[in-house]
């Protein structure tokens, strides 16, 4: 007799395993602990064997026997319907392994040793928000230039240009990964080119006029925040490194005594030194005794440990409360103000500014310098330049750039 939901929901289990058959092959194992089985009984090439249907409840005895008629119909053409089972699931395992996303985690696992860990942040951030939603299960084989540009699209449909420009970048990247380890023939990312409108170029903000810069300065000095952001305030025009540079500055790198800062700057992944003045010594033994336990001289202040430095918005924040616009002056900006003044008003050569800028600078004979070029010469730079900012903020007579050749 064929079975029916009653029996099958009113079947009690035994001391050992029974069968409740329906027929065609298919049957109901019921297991000593309870659970429910279908099972499919056949034979192919001569030999009896046995095909997994699924648990009941989750599979209904008419699903079953739709399963039964299925497997049944490829017997008829000569297909074991296990072996079928087991090529659908390799091909299934296939088509994942070699996804986007798949291939994609692959190539970042590799570059990010290689990057600065906020750097790298970013990265696997943006593929995670904007890419992997839209194509990041599809085989890297499959994705064409058009499925690519209309994930690129809802980047730019919500006004993030810069991001959209970014991410085809890394997309880019991961196709060509995937080519170099023949997962995928082409990289569809090359015919994109255009499809995008350009990223119009923007400088940061900053002062460089000595009248607008003394202003900033005396803003700065005035700031009653938390100690870390107000040193991190009045040490930033002193060093001019990058803001991420500042925020992530060791103690372990700092030397007092010889006045010296030396770090790895990641983005030219070379060694570099800061010769520190007078004041910016001060600054940072001022702060040593709150934060010098940890790792950080900059630690954020949601991280009392130190192990973690301070947030991205922290200084500028800070900024904006005191008045100082973002048309004024950004975290970048006391760069561009150093190598403006360094230059037309206290007559520095200008290969000393760039090294101290942490530039790509070379000889005549188109070698490197190495990280302790110039450093005497420097050093006397970087106290003038504390000195002249001091008299800057104690109301100096102030003469315009463009008046002070």
């Amino acid at each position: 007799m064929p079975l029916s939901d009653t029996a099958i929901r009113n079947a009690k289990p035994g001391d050992k395993a029974k069968k409740m058959f329906d027929g065609g092959g298919l049957y109901l194992e019921i297991a000593p602990s309870g659970g429910k089985w279908w099972r499919l009984k056949y034979r192919f090439d001569g030999k009896e064997k046995r095909l997994s249907l699924g648990v009941y409840p989750d599979v209904s005895l008419k699903n079953a026997r739709a399963r039964r008629d299925e497997a049944r119909k490829l017997l008829a053409n000569e297909i074991d319907p296990s072996e079928n089972r087991k090529a659908q699931k390799a091909a299934k395992n296939e088509r994942a392994a070699n996804s986007f996303e798949v291939i994609a985690r692959e190539w970042f696992a590799k570059q990010e040793p290689n990057w600065a860990a906020n750097h790298a942040n970013r990265i696997i951030r943006r593929l995670e928000r904007d890419i992997f939603p839209w194509i990041g299960g599809n085989p890297i084989s499959d994705i064409t230039a058009p499925q690519l540009l209309e994930s690129i699209r809802q980047i730019e449909q919500r006004g993030a240009l810069e991001t959209a420009h970014r991410a085809l970048g890394n997309c880019g990247q991961v196709f060509r990964y995937a080519v170099a380890t023949g997962r995928t023939e082409r990289d569809p990312s090359g015919d994109l080119r255009g499809a995008l409108p350009p990223v119009k170029g923007t400088h940061f903000a900053s002062v460089t006029e000595p009248k607008q810069v003394a202003e900033v300065l005396r803003a700065l000095d005035g700031y009653e925040g938390t100690l870390p952001v107000r040193c991190a305030l009045r040490l930033a025009p002193l060093v001019f490194v990058r803001p991420g540079e500042l925020r992530h500055a060791q103690w372990e790198d700092i030397d007092l005594i010889t006045a010296e800062w030396r770090y790895m700057v990641t983005k030219t992944d070379s060694q570099h030194i800061v010769p520190l003045s007078g004041q910016a010594v001060k600054i940072l033994q001022e702060l040593k005794p709150l934060t010098g336990n940890g790792r950080y001289i900059f630690p954020s202040a949601r991280n009392p440990k130190g192990d973690k430095p301070m947030s991205d918005n922290a200084v500028l924040a800070a900024m904006r409360r005191m008045g100082i616009s973002k048309e004024e002056m950004s975290g970048h900006g006391f760069r561009a103000m150093a190598r403006t003044i360094l230059d037309e008003v206290l007559g520095f050569r200008p290969d000393y500014i760039e090294h101290q800028l942490a530039h790509a600078v070379r000889d005549p004979n188109g070698r490197a310098y190495n990280r302790t070029a110039h450093l005497p010469e420097r050093r006397k730079m970087m106290q003038d330049w504390a000195d002249y900012l001091d008299k800057l903020k104690a109301g100096a007579e102030i003469i315009p750039i463009n008046q002070s050749a």
